[in-house]
């Protein structure tokens, strides 16, 4: 990667970051990928006593489908308990696989269990902060949220928080694809409408110029 690259991709990063401040709640609730980095952080911010409860959600998604068999939920709940979360402090949701069933069908677990939490912690990939928030603004806005994920910067995630299937580049892509989901989710009812600034939307037109077109919805 040349540095013309990464110093787009850093435009996106740090766009797609919200540093939200973490406060007391109800549930955290992890919105499981290939990032087993994300049960990590789950599972301290438990372990701190931020939350009484931890969430995981997510079945095999368009990427995890390719390289695991096992649903990203329960690899993730292995992780937490392994932390010394105890098991009855954890339910799974492990038939999502992607944002919007993370949310559908969480909330109906949590119905179908009896619980009206208030306030989420969500536990994201660092690049999927802002979306996974404006998706539950849509979805479920009569909650509080507060999203945050592994706290690393951007050349570290690259160099060491990548699943091994998935390079850099990767990663870009996938960054690529969510910064237009951010855009034209909101015309299609899946999320609240978030402001782009120019040099962002500039940053991502010349990295799909450049390539990073992977992860592009048509």
């Amino acid at each position: 990667m040349d540095h013309r690259t990464r110093a787009l991709a850093v435009k996106l990063w740090d766009y797609l970051k919200l540093n939200q401040q973490i406060e007391k709640s109800d549930v955290i609730l992890v919105l499981c990928s290939q990032d087993t980095r994300v049960a990590e952080r789950a599972a301290q911010l438990f372990l701190e006593d931020w939350a009484p409860l931890l969430i995981f959600s997510g079945g095999l998604g368009s990427i995890t489908r390719t390289f695991w068999t096992e649903p990203e939920a329960d690899q993730f709940a292995a992780i937490a308990i392994g932390m010394g979360v105890p098991q009855e402090r954890i339910l799974i949701e492990n038939r999502s696989t992607n944002t919007g069933e993370n949310f559908r069908f969480t909330r109906k677990l949590l119905i179908d269990k009896g619980f009206d939490p208030r306030k989420f912690i969500v536990v994201q990939k660092p690049y999927m902060e802002r979306r996974s928030f404006a998706t539950l603004r849509k979805m479920w806005p009569e909650k509080d949220v507060i999203v945050t994920s592994p706290q690393v910067a951007f050349g570290k995630y690259l160099d060491s928080y990548t699943n091994a299937a998935l390079s850099a580049d990767d990663v870009i892509s996938i960054m690529v694809g969510d910064l237009q989901r951010i855009k034209v989710y909101p015309e299609n009812g899946f999320q609240i409408p978030q402001e782009i600034p120019a040099e962002v939307w500039s940053a991502y037109e010349e990295l799909v110029r450049s390539g990073y077109d992977r992860h592009l919805i048509v």
